[in-house]
């Protein structure tokens, strides 16, 4: 285990995202991976259709996820997380096919939206800790033929994120002012999670 963690064991992570994945990795924070098996969008739609914002639904997704691994791994530390995408007042969902990447790609073109990336730390029954902060990214113009060529490189790896983007990677092309932390915008907040894991005892202050 890395020389600043001091937990008993290894953080519980209730994500399949790769890139938070790296993100844990790249900081020697010792992690096992679980799948908190979920329904996001069965839990999403009445958030929605009760008027929630993109932070609020992004919070609750995050704690559904934390709480479901902590109530099957007793004792554990248990980390959850959740990324909305919100244009104006409209909440984006990962696209379903090429048609439909392109589509949001067009919309969000030249214009700015904002990604709301939000934590929960449980164990057992108990929420120990929540942050949610959000980071704004500014599309350039994109004309339909740079759309294409994009999503011709980038694959259909970008299918599975809610922007059709990996900033990390070919996604940088797309814009061109971005705002806020780097983990922030990969979908996990590292700033507030260290803070956190230093006050609570599970790494070296």
């Amino acid at each position: 285990m890395s020389a600043l963690w001091r937990g008993a064991a290894p953080l519980l992570l209730a994500s399949k995202s790769a890139a938070r994945r790296a993100l844990l990795t790249a900081a020697a924070i010792p992690f096992e991976a679980r799948d908190a098996m979920i329904d996001e969008r069965a839990l999403e739609t009445p958030l929605r259709q009760a008027g929630a914002g993109g932070a609020a639904i992004a919070r609750e997704l995050a704690r559904k996820k934390a709480l479901a691994v902590a109530a099957r791994e007793p004792g554990r530390l248990v980390l959850g997380a959740d990324q909305t995408l919100v244009l104006g007042d409209e909440l984006f969902t990962k696209p379903g096919d090429r048609a439909g990447a392109a589509a949001q790609l067009a919309a969000l073109s030249g214009r700015t939206h904002e990604l709301h990336s939000a934590i929960c730390v449980a164990r057992d029954d108990a929420v120990l800790f929540e942050a949610a902060p959000v980071a704004r990214l500014t599309m350039r113009a994109l004309t339909g033929a740079f759309i294409e060529a994009y999503l011709d490189a980038a694959g259909a790896a970008v299918l599975g994120s809610v922007g059709v983007y990996h900033a990390e990677g070919l996604g940088v092309h797309l814009f061109e002012r971005i705002e806020g932390e780097h983990s922030v915008i990969l979908g996990l907040p590292l700033a507030p999670l260290l803070a956190f894991l230093r006050a609570e005892g599970s790494l070296t202050a």
